[in-house]
């Protein structure tokens, strides 16, 4: 036996419906049978049952087609309800009709089978109805809840974002000041001690054997190594607070002036620099001009034995550019691809090749702040290609780059 407590009352509704329908195909069958046997017309009987019947079949269809519906469970009962609304309100028509004074149906029992069976499945129609346009109500409802949710976390990303933006300008700003001392405070000590050992130097020269005449130069040579060191890191760090405005850059000519500089060290390494055709786009032509500077100048030092021979070219990536200045020098382990970018991080000694590893932390931070991104791509002894990309910039007059 059931225990209809404990059947959820979503479940109970479509069953209730089920049932009903269930009955009026019972009761079809029943009293075509019992007016087959006092030898009503065949004719007559088929066509009452059939109204009877085929409600109750409709019916038990939707009950089943019920959970294949856009109808939520919890709304199961406003269909039930309705069901029994349409029979209850055709049963108390006939009931009205019959007490009417000189007007009577011939068979009542018929009649409130018929009107019944036909009031229930009106019901269902217009209880499905009902049911799906509660459905729809609760999912916008719940739509509109979730877009309040989404929204109210949004607005907490964002104000986390505002905070961590503010907080990363300050870094910035923490990071210049800090720069700024450190170029103002330890510039004038570095050209002290320069200056003071080339008066040793000057003064002292004949007396000194050859190790202190190389500790001198030593001496000399860290302190311009250290003044490089302090002049790159303010640069690094001015990146972002000191850059200009964004405007339509030409590649093109930012290259020629960077060529231009480096064209008495082209010359006296006999390089080969290959250049493509190259983009327009928005950014920072100091910047991009310093960047171009760097990764050309890199591409010459570490050339190897050969003459150096580079290769500038441009690949349009949706609304990006993709820049490649690829070489054939000593390469890079793919291990230390990712180490280059960061500060002061050198691969070779200085008794090698110079520099102060600040020169590709430099062009990182100038291609991020374009909103692009930079790598690497290398095998020791097989050269390397330094990849960048940067944002198009708008077309001047119809399509254009």
């Amino acid at each position: 036996m059931v225990n209809w407590r404990r059947v959820p009352f979503p479940v109970r509704g479509r069953w209730a419906i089920t049932a009903l329908g269930a009955l009026y195909v019972a009761l079809a069958f029943g009293w075509a049978l019992s007016q087959l046997t006092a030898g009503k017309p065949v004719s007559n009987v088929t066509l009452v049952s059939t109204f009877i019947g085929v409600p109750g079949l409709v019916l038990l269809y939707g009950s089943y087609r019920l959970p294949r519906t856009d109808v939520r469970p919890e709304f199961y009962p406003t269909v039930t309800n309705w069901c029994l609304g349409g029979l209850g309100l055709l049963l108390g028509i006939l009931a009205l009709y019959q007490l009417e004074p000189a007007e009577s149906v011939s068979d009542p029992v018929r009649a409130v089978l018929v009107l019944t069976a036909f009031g229930s499945a009106a019901g269902f129609g217009v209880g499905l109805h009902d049911a799906l346009a509660k459905t729809q109500a609760f999912e916008v409802e719940r739509r509109n809840r979730e877009l309040r949710q989404t929204k109210e976390r949004l607005d907490e990303t964002v104000a986390r974002l505002e905070a961590a933006n503010s907080e990363f300008e300050a870094s910035n700003e923490r990071l210049e000041q800090f720069a700024y001392a450190a170029s103002h405070d330890l510039q004038e000590p570095l050209r002290m001690i320069t200056s003071y050992l080339t008066l040793v130097e000057d003064r002292y020269g004949d007396d000194l054997d050859q190790d202190g005449e190389e500790f001198i130069d030593y001496a000399v040579d860290g302190a311009e190594r250290m003044r490089e060191m302090i002049d790159g890191l303010l640069e690094y760090s001015r990146v972002e607070t000191q850059g200009d405005p964004f405007e339509p850059v030409e590649l093109e000519d930012v290259f020629a002036a960077v060529r231009k500089d480096l064209e008495v060290r082209i010359a006296e390494s006999d390089a080969t620099v290959e250049i493509g055709p190259l983009p327009r786009v928005e950014g920072d032509s100091n910047q991009l001009r310093q960047l171009f500077q760097n990764l050309l100048s890199n591409a010459l030092e570490y050339s190897g034995d050969e003459p150096p021979r580079v290769d500038i070219t441009s690949e349009r990536n949706g609304s990006n550019w993709t820049i490649a200045i690829e070489d054939e020098g000593i390469g890079i382990d793919p291990a230390d691809a990712d180490r280059i970018f960061e500060v002061f991080q050198r691969l070779h000694g200085r008794e090698e090749y110079e520099g102060t590893g600040i020169g590709l932390a430099l062009c990182k931070r100038i291609v991020e702040r374009h909103g692009g991104e930079i790598r690497v791509d290398s095998e020791p002894s097989e050269g390397a290609t330094f990849s960048f990309t940067l944002p198009a910039a708008k077309p001047r007059d119809g399509p254009g780059q």
